[in-house]
């Protein structure tokens, strides 16, 4: 897939603080993209500099194979925060003003607001929606002209599990469309669910980027254990292919080289003299290994 918008080399800093260090990396054009990590680790003023809300101190970023920034910029729908919607006015009274200040999407009302499945209430005050409607107005709000692109910031923060859901399944229907998605998010099982790339970002710096699939790869974790364990950790000490050994409990944790099967490890013990009573292949957790990547940052 081509790139919809490529980043180079991009630093932000505020005083002492570097929010941002030198991050790269490229959105391929059709994905859902997520800019992952703990709150704290840049993601909010990285999705500023690329809407020319904030100003990188170095570094480069360019829209739609470098296309003009005021052109690429009506080309691109954003939520950074949820807007200044008028509690007493209804849905349609909300963007119709929203539409006035953009000076677009006028006409575009009713679609977005079918999109998001506000339509029934569209003559509803804004005072009377749920928190999770209230992410989909501003989500419509920003679909107002037809962008080619969606940024969002954290969308399901403080949103029930209904509403977490919504947004996810609101995401997937306009990535269908032909819309890319990029969002920053600190929930790893959001990401996870509903994008196909991701960037992770920690202390300002980018740990990883690619596909969900290379960027997380699924590593294996054997579980063993025997009756003499302390005759099984002296031994395994010595068997070919072994990356990292954790006891925990009555077994052992073993990290192994993709060339070395549990069938193996198996036939190894039982020439050292000792039969294995248990035997199990683990898949280590994304959220264990995104703990790894971000050296403990907060996840939630």
């Amino acid at each position: 897939m081509a790139a919809i918008l490529s980043i180079k080399e991009l630093s932000k800093s505020y005083g002492p603080v570097k929010a941002l260090k030198r991050v790269s990396f490229d959105v391929p054009e059709g994905s859902v993209f997520g800019v992952l990590g703990p709150n704290g680790s840049g993601k909010t003023t990285l999705l500023g500099i690329l809407l020319d809300v904030l100003h990188a101190d170095e570094g480069t970023f360019s829209w739609f194979g470098g296309m003009p920034p005021a052109i690429a910029r009506r080309q691109i729908g954003s939520l950074l925060e949820t807007p200044n919607f008028y509690h007493y006015l209804s849905a349609v009274r909300n963007l119709e003003i929203t539409a006035r200040i953009k000076g677009r999407g006028a006409g575009d009302i009713d679609r977005v607001l079918e999109v998001v499945r506000l339509n029934h209430r569209k003559d509803s005050r804004f005072s009377t929606y749920s928190l999770g409607m209230k992410q989909r107005l501003a989500i419509a709000n920003a679909l107002l002209g037809g962008p080619r692109v969606l940024l969002l910031d954290e969308p399901a923060n403080g949103l029930d599990p209904e509403g977490i859901a919504e947004i996810r399944e609101l995401i997937g229907t306009l990535n269908r469309e032909g819309i890319t998605v990029i969002m920053a998010s600190h929930l790893l099982d959001e990401v996870e669910k509903v994008c196909t790339h991701v960037a992770v970002l920690q202390r300002g710096e980018l740990l990883v980027s690619g596909n969900v699939g290379d960027a997380f790869r699924a590593e294996s974790l054997l579980e063993i254990g025997a009756g003499d364990m302390n005759r099984l950790q002296e031994a395994l000490q010595h068997l070919p292919g072994l990356k990292s050994m954790a006891a925990n409990g009555k077994t052992l944790s073993l990290s192994l080289t993709e060339d070395i099967s549990p069938g193996e490890v198996n036939r190894f013990c039982f020439e050292q003299g000792i039969v294995l009573e248990h035997l199990q292949l683990k898949k280590k957790s994304l959220e264990s290994q995104f703990r790894e990547l971000t050296k403990g940052g907060e996840v939630r």
